[in-house]
């Protein structure tokens, strides 16, 4: 009971400490400082994100690290090189003049490659004798797994920009091939056309 009334009488004393003791702290507001003149016209834009690459402002072009583009066997850097050319004309995009410097490089690769297709072939119903007697029924096949090559053209092109060095654009683009040469070199062109169809990017 004595122990009981010692803590009691000592959380008293205690409260009673707290209340006497001076809080150094006072609430206090001070105003804010007026914003420059010039906050209004000023726009930060280190808190946004970065805007898109104005395309626009390429207009010129030559091949990353003054070569031409790597041959394919069957058609010759400079056969690749012209078809590129005409290409990148059609989006805007003029070789650069002797002597100036170019907006973009460009680099590209064409390749050809042998893919395996498997093709399943669903074959129809037949007739034949049935087991149960001699009335006719019907059947259906196991359908065929059927397993072959397809040569496919793939072109790749890539631009970057010249003062930087990054690459700010790349796409490719791909077509069934044949073994036909005249055949070939057409469907090179338009697939060089059909990858760089998509610059500028919208």
């Amino acid at each position: 009971m004595n122990r009981s009334i010692t803590l009691l009488l000592c959380s008293l004393m205690l409260v009673a400490c707290q209340g006497q003791s001076h809080n150094p702290y006072s609430p206090q507001s001070n105003p804010l400082p007026a914003a420059p003149a010039a906050a209004a016209q000023t726009f930060d834009r280190s808190g946004y994100p970065a805007s898109a690459s104005d395309y626009g402002r390429y207009r010129s072009w030559a091949w990353q690290a003054g070569q031409l583009p790597s041959g394919a066997g069957w058609a010759d850097s400079a056969q690749i090189a012209e078809m590129l050319t005409d290409s990148l004309d059609q989006q805007g995009l003029r070789p650069a003049q002797q002597g100036a410097k170019p907006d973009l490089l460009v680099s590209s690769q064409v390749r050809m490659e042998r893919r395996q297709v498997q093709d399943y072939d669903r074959g129809g119903a037949f007739y034949g004798n049935s087991p149960y007697g001699n009335s006719y029924g019907v059947g259906g096949s196991l359908p065929l797994r059927r397993t072959y090559e397809q040569q496919v053209l793939i072109v790749d092109v890539q631009l970057s920009e010249a003062a930087s060095g990054q690459a700010i654009w790349r796409d490719s683009a791909e077509n069934l091939s044949s073994d036909d040469q005249a055949e070939r070199s057409k469907l090179l062109r338009k697939t060089i056309q059909q990858a760089l169809s998509s610059y500028p990017p919208h």
